[in-house]
């Protein structure tokens, strides 16, 4: 199969931009995986506007990423703290992907430290997580060039 020959109105990558494919959805969900659930501290920490946190948690929780649950401070409404779901989690790869994307290319290291601003380190050994790149048979892929892609058996299925 030829790439340009494919219909890539059913691509997954194109479905997972649909749904995280925007700066403040990728920011919402970092501090969702750093623990931060409530709209306002969200809101501040990121700096991100109501209308569109608002929007982004929508479409979030929508999409299955998210749940909102709800929660009430003494003498205050109820509110709304917002937890990953198992999809969400799902994301984690991507998330550590980007994370070590952008320490190497991304201009995010601090010059006179010689290092990243953050680590995001593995709690039992302390060693730094990376996201891993392999087939089913565990042989890690460092290049594209070490993988083909094809029309999935479903899709053929779907396409005769």
């Amino acid at each position: 199969m030829d790439w340009l020959d494919f219909d890539t109105a059913d691509c997954s990558i194109q479905k997972t931009l649909d749904v995280i494919g925007e700066k403040w959805t990728v920011l919402i969900l970092r501090e969702a995986f750093n623990g931060v659930r409530r709209f306002d501290q969200i809101r501040d920490h990121v700096g991100v506007s109501d209308p569109v946190l608002s929007d982004r948690l929508r479409k979030l929780v929508t999409a299955g990423v998210l749940t909102a649950k709800p929660y009430r401070e003494v003498g205050q409404r109820a509110r709304k703290e917002y937890r990953l779901t198992d999809k969400g989690l799902d994301l984690y790869p991507v998330m550590i992907s980007l994370l070590r994307w952008g320490d190497r290319h991304g201009g995010g290291q601090d010059v006179g430290s010689g290092g990243p601003p953050l680590e995001v380190l593995h709690r039992d050994c302390g060693q730094p997580v990376n996201a891993v790149v392999e087939c089913a048979a565990g042989h890690p892929i460092s290049s594209p060039r070490e993988s083909v892609t094809r029309m999935s058996d479903a899709e053929r299925t779907r396409a005769s």
